[in-house]
């Protein structure tokens, strides 16, 4: 997000990661953005109405390196492997922002968004999900749409408890990433271990 309204969102990053939620106050967030407060009120009606655009930001982070980072001659075992991967590394590298997002979407009228801020993740998994499955890889019987939003949520939950909630050191991602993979090769009825 560019202009005056991503500046905004950059700074709240940056001010609640530095200070806390509480803490901050819409004038940090201005100065700090280096905007007048009338203009910060023009875009988001509180400090709190900015966490659906905190949000935002980090799962269009996710999806463009996800989109990245997958190989398009990999089998979809590898390329389901590298979309772990990328959304352990990205919970790791973020963590302060992710738990910022959820103490804040926890605390406000905004958790209904997140379903609309996820739909363009959701939206490729599961078109990520319908190819393999015409490609005979998965099982017929998956509703790739629902099953995209189980398999995300799979996914962000394993990193989360990884580095969210506790500091998990590298030998327990491993074995986290590897036991994601393999759950979700059985979920999904992989045909063929590549």
């Amino acid at each position: 997000m560019e202009g005056k309204k991503g500046r905004i969102i950059h700074a709240a990053i940056d001010i609640f990661s530095e200070k806390g939620i509480d803490q901050t106050k819409v004038s940090d967030i201005v100065k700090k953005a280096g905007i007048a407060q009338g203009t910060f009120y023009l875009y988001f009606p509180s400090k709190l109405a900015v966490m659906p655009s905190i949000a935002e930001v980090m799962v269009e982070k996710i999806l463009a390196e996800v989109k990245q980072s997958i190989e398009q001659q990999a089998s979809f075992s590898e390329q389901l492997k590298q979309v772990i991967h990328v959304v352990f590394r990205i919970t790791q590298d973020y963590r302060e922002i992710f738990a910022l997002i959820y103490a804040g979407l926890a605390s406000t009228e905004y958790l209904q968004e997140w379903e609309a801020i996820y739909e363009p993740y959701y939206d490729w998994m599961s078109r990520f999900l319908e190819k393999a499955q015409k490609e005979g890889v998965i099982r017929k019987s998956i509703h790739p749409e629902q099953t995209a939003i189980l398999l995300i949520g799979l996914i962000e939950s394993a990193a989360e408890q990884t580095y969210l909630y506790s500091h998990g050191n590298s030998d327990t991602a491993i074995c986290k990433k590897e036991e994601v993979l393999e759950f979700a090769e059985h979920a999904l009825g992989l045909k063929e271990k590549e």
